[in-house]
């Protein structure tokens, strides 16, 4: 295959998809977008009416536990829409409904990666409340967060674990989240989660079916940041059979990987979630191909 240039599909939901291709474009690369993940606001009754009371009692919690941008995004998203109808009736009220829009100064923001951090310093929060991952940590994950905060006193403090929940048949991956909440319960804190958007499985198109079956051997680059958009792909029911032994990937976590070569891919590759990273990782492919 030495001179043709590989295709890379981003699996990412669209609107991170869509980033990623003007990204990988711009550095040279053939980048499509198959988005294996639905995105939208938390839709149930009851999370609705958790995550208002949430926006309320933010003051009460030591730290917000964002799991990804999009927790960030929803969450500053709704809780805009929620002060938005909240009715003023006096001048004293209007000082009080000021005061909650601004961000208690001692609530601190775990983010276990730079795309999560940068989605809240985009959402106005000031980087001093941010806790995060060094940006030259060997991964971006909650256990690398763990070691920038487990060391400080959770004993009867509260956290906020603000999450996605998946519809359908896929279940996310969920062992960081999971662990870092054991570690933090261990720690003496008490961990309140929240659902502020939802996941679902695209039913993807016989077009889109048809190019599927064609990247499974023609030395298209998978990249997968989710094992939950792996298996959206392996459940759609018309891919049953599909050999992937010729296909290859590029995952950003080592639990991602495992899951991509259990499901059949000849060739998995790691590489941090970093641009620079994919890149790196997409020329060394390249360079197998000559």
């Amino acid at each position: 295959m030495a001179g043709k240039p590989r295709r890379v599909i981003i699996t990412r939901p669209a609107q991170d998809a869509a980033h990623w291709v003007k990204e990988l474009t711009n550095n040279g690369f053939n980048a499509q977008a198959l988005p294996l993940i639905e995105i939208g606001p938390a839709s149930g009754k009851a999370d609705i009416l958790i995550l208002q009371d949430t926006f309320q009692r933010l003051a009460e919690y030591a730290a917000a536990m964002f799991v990804s941008g999009n927790a960030v995004q929803y969450f500053f998203q709704q809780k805009k829409a929620a002060d938005q109808l909240k009715p003023v009736q006096s001048a004293l009220e209007y000082i009080a409904e000021e005061a909650f829009d601004t961000l208690p100064p001692n609530l601190r923001f775990f983010a276990p990666g730079p795309a999560t951090a940068a989605a809240l310093r985009a959402a106005g929060v000031p980087a001093t409340q941010i806790d995060s991952p060094s940006p030259d940590s060997g991964q971006f994950d909650s256990e690398a967060l763990w070691q920038v905060v487990g060391s400080r006193d959770w004993h009867a403090k509260r956290v906020l674990l603000l999450r996605g929940l998946t519809h359908g048949v896929a279940a996310p991956s969920a062992a960081g989240r999971d662990w870092l909440t054991q570690q933090l319960r261990a720690a003496g804190a008490r961990v309140d989660m929240v659902t502020v958007y939802e996941r679902r499985s695209p039913q993807l198109s016989s077009a889109q079916i048809d190019w599927v079956k064609e990247a499974s051997h023609d030395c298209s680059v998978w990249l997968f940041s989710s094992s939950e958009a792996l298996a959206n792909l392996m459940q759609q029911p018309l891919l049953a059979g599909v050999d992937w032994r010729g296909a290859c990937a590029i995952a950003t976590h080592p639990r991602i990987a495992q899951a991509v070569r259990a499901a059949g891919w000849g060739v998995v590759q790691e590489s941090r979630p970093l641009l620079s990273d994919i890149v790196t990782a997409l020329r060394s492919i390249e360079s197998s191909d000559s």
